[in-house]
């Protein structure tokens, strides 16, 4: 029997340089109709090139040197690339990774459907627009009529995922190859997607290849997985074979490292005493910090933000909100998007003022902080931002970038600066010969430690986390977590840790508290919310984490 797709000892290479790279290393696997398969593993370690190969999407740099490529019997690497541009969107169709760059942002969502739909030849030019909203409806985007007209601007992250998905069935095609689909999307939304693939895949017959680093989807999804690194496979099997019995050391680390794969969370560090500055030094805690004893660094009562809507009426964001930040400890925000998580960071950070309610640093309300008074709360409070990429200067070296709040508060001199930013740049493990690159020189790991560095260099008493993990590989999801946990042990810093991960949050949070539509439903430490969830929507955000079964 023909398998839907086989690749045979597949060898990509790079030839941008006079050295070529090495990124796909004699790849074998084989896909049937109805199967499921997963390839996992880190960034760089070649899964998209693969998919890439399969789909004849190679960059112009990257070339098939070996090894073949079979998709129902026909071979794809020596296939005219008419009769290969013929195939993808009929035969073989692509689920995208990032909606928001994949999409036309200036044609409504039914438009792009139906444009699928004349490529593929699956509908006449009468029935196009009718067909486009049926597949909306295939993809399970509620009102498919309504979204048929929108742009994605005005469409949620998990709505663009389900127009890419009926973008991939217009053709009805054999093969989807999905490439990291839910990698940005909520645990419940992720779940949804997921089980909407499944459900097509069990009426059609359709294979698919599941690309992702998170290895906990893979395992709940797939029939087989295999694990790559360097380029090549490392491992390969059922789920329950890979994930019970590993046999190569770096599937065994994929998997401590995987937070819904763990069996428990992170040890819970003791509080410390902060250190203050000692007398004289530049870099010690500003003149106006209040002295926190035991109880809360931070307290959020009563927060209410209201936006007005267009019209009349408003809309309101977030609903009576109240917990704290205990001194030294991590507090876990978890929710969907649109729950009002990143307008709690703003008002927590004094970057927007609340409808009521107020906001209490060391003991003193600080909603109302203007001029020296906010530019002072300002260093006590940092921020981590979800992408480093984005929130570093692209034209600073490293050093400037984690010397200039120094600067920019008159801390210091030029060189005690430049020895600061040294000291900051060795506590998150990075090299000194990081300091003079830029962030295009560095990997998204190396970045979020800049990032960290920077946060940290003006010894603040809280730093607000907003999803600093969510866009990373789960190995260096680990390494950034016990990163922020040695700094949390040795400097008693607090952390307000925003995310969608309940499995991450379980595995690095003191405590935690559940928002949905605006409002705080559960609070309470984080074993207890884990072992005996009170909300219902917080046993939903649980059932929802990958791997979890």
């Amino acid at each position: 029997m023909v398998s839907l797709l086989e690749v045979a000892d597949l060898v990509v290479e790079y030839h941008a340089r006079r050295t070529p790279v090495r990124a796909v290393d004699s790849v074998s696997f084989t896909v049937d109709e109805g199967e499921t398969v997963a390839i996992v593993g880190e960034s760089g370690s070649g899964k998209s090139t693969t998919a890439l190969a399969v789909l004849g999407l190679l960059p112009r740099s990257a070339r098939v040197t070996r090894g073949r490529v079979g998709f129902a019997g026909t071979e794809l690497t020596t296939l005219a690339p008419r009769r290969r541009r013929a195939l993808r969107g009929r035969e073989i169709a692509l689920i995208p990774q990032d909606p928001g760059t994949s999409l036309n942002p200036v044609q409504r969502i039914g438009t792009q459907v139906a444009e699928a739909l004349s490529l593929s030849g699956s509908a006449g030019r009468r029935t196009v627009r009718a067909r486009a909203v049926e597949l909306l409806a295939e993809a399970g985007l509620p009102d498919p009529e309504i979204q048929a007209r929108r742009y994605p601007a005005q469409l949620s992250g998990g709505m663009r995922q389900r127009a890419l998905i009926a973008i991939a069935i217009a053709g009805r095609p054999r093969l989807i190859v999905a490439d990291e689909p839910t990698s940005a999307l909520d645990v419940t939304v992720q779940r949804r997607i997921l089980d909407h693939i499944g459900k097509l895949i069990q009426a059609t017959g359709t294979g698919l290849v599941l690309i992702t680093h998170d290895l906990g989807v893979a395992a709940e999804r797939a029939d087989r997985l295999l694990v790559m690194r360097d380029g090549a496979i490392v491992e390969r099997g059922t789920p329950g074979e890979v994930l019970t019995d590993p046999r190569d050391p770096y599937t065994k680390a994929l998997i401590e490292a995987a937070p819904s794969l763990a069996d428990a969370p992170r040890r819970q560090v003791e509080l410390t005493t902060r250190p203050g500055g000692a007398s004289g030094d530049p870099f010690g805690a500003g003149p106006d910090t209040t002295p926190v004893r035991d109880g809360d660094l931070v307290r959020v009562e009563g927060l209410v933000k209201e936006f007005p809507l267009p019209g009349s009426g408003v809309f309101r964001a977030v609903d009576d909100v109240s917990f704290g930040v205990p001194t030294g400890r991590t507090f876990g925000l978890v929710g969907e998007s649109g729950s009002g998580k990143s307008t709690i960071a703003r008002l927590v950070l004094s970057l927007a003022a609340p409808t009521a309610g107020r906001v209490l640093l060391g003991g003193k309300d600080i909603t109302r902080a203007r001029g020296a008074e906010l530019r002072a709360v300002r260093r006590r409070v940092q921020i981590v931002h979800q992408n480093p990429f984005a929130s570093l200067d692209p034209r600073r070296t490293v050093e400037q970038i984690v010397a200039d709040p120094l600067a920019s508060y008159g801390l210091g001199t030029r060189s005690q600066r430049r020895r600061r930013a040294a000291e900051l740049t060795d506590l998150v493990a990075l090299p000194s010969a990081a300091l003079r690159r830029r962030p295009g020189e560095l990997s998204g790991g190396q970045r979020q430690r800049v990032a960290i560095a920077r946060a940290l260099v003006l010894n603040p008493e809280l730093v607000v986390c907003d999803e600093p993990v969510s866009a990373l590989d789960v190995s260096i999801q680990a390494q950034i977590l016990d990163l922020l946990a040695a700094v949390q042990a040795e400097l008693g810093v607090s952390y307000l840790f925003i995310s969608h991960d309940l499995a991450v949050v379980r595995h690095f949070a003191d405590y935690v508290g559940v928002l949905h539509r605006g409002r705080l439903v559960e609070t309470g430490p984080t074993a207890r919310i884990f072992a005996d969830a009170g909300h219902t929507y917080t046993r939903e955000l649980l059932a929802a984490i990958p791997g979890r079964h």
